[in-house]
């Protein structure tokens, strides 16, 4: 899945609703603490388990009297959680978010900081308090879900600071780790940031995937869509028309069969929009959960030359 391309006009708009958030706390250091964020929007959170039918059924009877929405169609949680595997919630008329307690408590993080978004975006309110039997289109709530995603980038990277400190160094791996420990945020939500919003005006590229090495792919490994993420800079997106087979398959060349750390790293000519071949540094590194991949532009490509002797 790529990331979705937001208009200059709607970034804007959403910058300036996390200036407020960030303004309104001071200004604050990271990482942030979302408690204060909550307390500053006057936002409840609460939680939800998938694996716990009582817990779940506690929670629906508990919102029946005070959410409009549940009062009105009970299995709304429950359908909206079981169906479309949702991993938190946000109830506007409720000014509450539900977060699934399965989860570990660092992709709560980011989680939480999603539905924050939906909350500060005036334009989600509207949309989400309408006749609860209207199915948005799959375009619109896509568009919807990646204003909310930035909305969270913007929060929990501190808006601007994340960016000026990412570009202060070379593209790296350890940068993004070390990025990571910094704000406080996973390393998967950190690449993605970094791709899209500290790379310097470099054309740039982040992959998320299983394990690349074909002795290491799951049973359920699916060619056709090999990347659970690819996260585009707007310089690759507008100079480079690779598919993420493509880039698949050039990174699975050279990455190593390890169970974790480092797979491998390796020059990858891509040709861009104008057939000419370009030279990019690509690194992966496997957490045991996922691959994580960054390429960034090095060079143009130069081709070897024969010259006969006289």
């Amino acid at each position: 899945m790529r990331n979705v391309s937001l208009r200059p006009r709607t970034i804007s708009d959403i910058d300036g609703q996390v200036a407020k958030v960030l303004h309104g706390l001071g200004d604050p250091e990271p990482p942030l603490d979302l408690r204060v964020v909550r307390d500053l929007l006057k936002l409840d959170r609460g939680y939800y388990s998938t694996t716990d039918d009582s817990l779940l059924r506690e929670t629906i009877s508990k919102m029946k009297v005070a959410g409009r929405q549940v009062l009105l169609r009970p299995t709304l949680l429950r359908d909206a959680v079981r169906a479309l595997s949702l991993k938190a919630l946000y109830l506007p008329d409720q000014k509450r978010i539900l977060l699934d307690k399965e989860l570990p408590p660092l992709k709560h993080r980011w989680n939480e900081a999603h539905e924050i978004g939906h909350d500060i975006i005036p334009w989600h309110l509207e949309m989400m308090l309408g006749d609860t039997e209207q199915t948005l289109t799959p375009a619109c709530h896509e568009v919807m879900e990646a204003e909310a995603n930035y909305a969270a980038g913007q929060l929990l990277f501190l808006a601007g600071r994340f960016g000026a400190q990412a570009v202060a160094s070379m593209p790296s791996l350890d940068l993004v780790r070390d990025l990571s420990k910094a704000f406080g945020n996973t390393m998967t939500s950190t690449l993605w940031r970094f791709a899209e919003q500290a790379h310097g005006g470099r054309p740039m590229v982040a992959l998320v995937t299983g394990h690349p090495h074909p002795f290491r792919r799951k049973a359920d490994f699916d060619p056709g869509n090999p990347c659970r993420y690819c996260v585009e800079s707007p310089q690759f997106r507008e100079r480079f028309g690779t598919t993420e087979i493509e880039l698949f398959e050039a990174i699975a060349g050279y990455c190593g069969a390890q169970g974790g750390g480092s797979l491998g790293n390796g020059e990858i000519v891509l040709r861009d929009r104008n057939g000419a071949l370009q030279v990019f540094l690509f690194e992966t590194f496997f957490n045991r959960h996922e691959a994580l991949t960054l390429g960034y532009w090095h060079r143009r490509h130069v081709s070897a030359v024969a010259v006969c002797p006289r």
